[in-house]
């Protein structure tokens, strides 16, 4: 069996990876990669293409990462996910404010949560995309705040972490709560199956 490369700095993917069995080794970008441009949105970009066109760019990176860095031979995973209120789409948040900010515009409202998954080798690439929705009940300004002063909703798309204390805000979930995590588990077994995996 091929070594098994996850290409993501998110412990939430490592440990749901683990759920399926795998350790995988960890190939994080390197102090010259800059990992950020990869997540610039481009001008009029819907979230679908978005989600996709990053998870791919990743993937390229990565594996160019593996031949540079001499690395036996293996498969490489990556993943982006990007929450999407209609068109818009919500990054990580700049700031504490721009947190809060994102997580009032959320409260009382549905939106989608889009996880691609891209598995590859240097000879061949496959992904795939899960989308599910996402509701947050109605939740006061200072419950919010408390959250946000937290540290938490920091570094996650949207500004919340369904596995965090965010989950008391969550209503109603449709689609895969793994995906809304960062790696959607069905999806991601039937990739690495068709790699050779047995999970």
């Amino acid at each position: 069996m091929k070594p098994l490369y996850l290409a993501s700095q998110s412990p939430r993917r490592l440990q749901l990876l683990g759920q399926l069995g795998l350790t995988p080794t960890l190939m994080t970008p390197e102090p010259h990669e800059d990992a950020e441009a990869l997540e610039a949105v481009l001008p009029g970009e819907a979230p679908s293409t978005y989600v996709q066109r990053v998870t791919r760019l990743k993937l390229e990176a990565s594996l160019r990462r593996l031949k540079r860095l001499g690395l036996p031979a293996g498969v490489v995973l990556c993943a982006d996910t990007t929450v999407a209120r209609g068109r818009q789409i919500l990054g990580k948040p700049d700031t504490p404010a721009h947190a809060l900010a994102m997580l009032q515009g959320l409260q009382g409202q549905t939106h989608r949560v889009l996880t691609c998954v891209a598995v590859g080798t240097l000879s061949r690439q496959q992904q795939c995309l899960q989308v599910s929705t996402v509701t947050l009940g109605p939740v006061t300004t200072a419950r919010l705040r408390a959250y946000v002063n937290t540290g938490e909703p920091m570094g996650k798309a949207g500004a919340y972490a369904i596995q965090g204390q965010a989950a008391g805000f969550i209503a109603h979930i449709r689609g895969s709560h793994s995906g809304i995590m960062g790696l959607p588990l069905f999806e991601t077994a039937a990739l690495l199956r068709d790699f050779g995996f047995k999970v």
